[in-house]
């Protein structure tokens, strides 16, 4: 039941991040990513400290000095950053597509940084999801486009942020554990301000837009903390697939996108490695 949890958790999560995403988009599009950054951090971070103090938990503990905290966080700040600098220079479908690996990212995590066994069989098949992705950015090829690369360390650091959210005790509440990330983004985005992209004027329009950001986006990490402490990585994680659907569909309806085939032959490879890895991790007793 807590990974049938985790999974409906997940896939709800996807969705939010998707309409996330699209409002990203938009709100790059007439204000620095640094801009866009700092208010996203300031308005999720109060929203999450005014529901953490609302659940009778105190906000500012000692629990920001542990070890998977501070790693969190770090690898949050770095990975959202680079999503967003990736979802305001190259198509939301390609960064969606990229961010697919995700899964195989936490599978190789899992083994390094978790102590989890890994068999060759998934070994093999971390490989081919990450063949994948090399599929899609075409790094010396024509279609190679090197913003794409935030993307891809976005979909590093996330990975890093999902694992060190499992090292992080059941004893300290996700609320407190979604404060901490969410208000570390503001500070970021103040610094990158102060260093190369100074903010502009806001009017009605840009003030909606990122109250609708900060929404989806408070609902949406919400639900993937919840998720990756609820049920098992290798359970959860594989879900994160339903975020290219969603991703696709707006990418398609909203912005006119046309992925071309080479994309959707990556991202097939890349989803079909991360279901193999999930598959193999439903078969605990047997090689893998």
């Amino acid at each position: 039941m807590d990974n049938l949890r985790g999974i409906g958790l997940m896939v709800t999560a996807m969705a939010f991040f998707a309409l996330g995403d699209m409002t990203i988009k938009w709100a790059t599009q007439i204000m620095p990513v640094a801009q866009v950054l700092a208010l996203l951090g300031l308005g999720g971070g109060l929203v999450f400290a005014s529901l953490c103090k609302a659940k009778g938990h105190k906000v500012l503990t000692r629990d920001f000095l542990r070890g998977p905290i501070i790693l969190r966080n770090s690898s949050e700040v770095v990975g959202t950053m680079c999503m967003f600098l990736a979802l305001a220079r190259v198509d939301l479908s390609l960064v969606a597509a990229i961010l697919q690996a995700t899964p195989v990212a936490v599978t190789f995590g899992a083994a390094v940084l978790l102590g989890e066994h890994v068999g060759w069989r998934r070994w093999a098949a971390t490989l081919v999801g990450f063949v994948g992705v090399l599929i899609i950015m075409r790094p010396g090829m024509t279609g190679f486009q090197p913003d794409s690369l935030w993307a891809l360390v976005a979909m590093v650091a996330l990975a890093l942020r999902d694992l060190s959210t499992r090292m992080v005790p059941h004893s300290v509440p996700t609320l407190r554990i979604a404060t901490y990330g969410m208000s570390m983004l503001a500070p970021a985005g103040l610094v990158l301000m102060l260093a190369a992209q100074p903010p502009v004027a806001m009017n009605a329009a840009s003030w909606g837009l990122m109250a609708l950001m900060v929404t989806v986006g408070v609902l949406g990490y919400h639900a993937i903390t919840s998720a990756m402490r609820v049920g098992e990585v290798s359970a959860v994680s594989p879900f994160r697939y339903s975020r290219m659907v969603f991703a696709l569909a707006i990418g398609v309806l909203v912005f006119g996108e046309r992925p071309d085939l080479w994309t959707l032959v990556g991202t097939a490879l890349t989803i079909a490695a991360g279901l193999y890895t999930f598959l193999r991790e439903r078969r605990p007793r047997r090689a893998s």
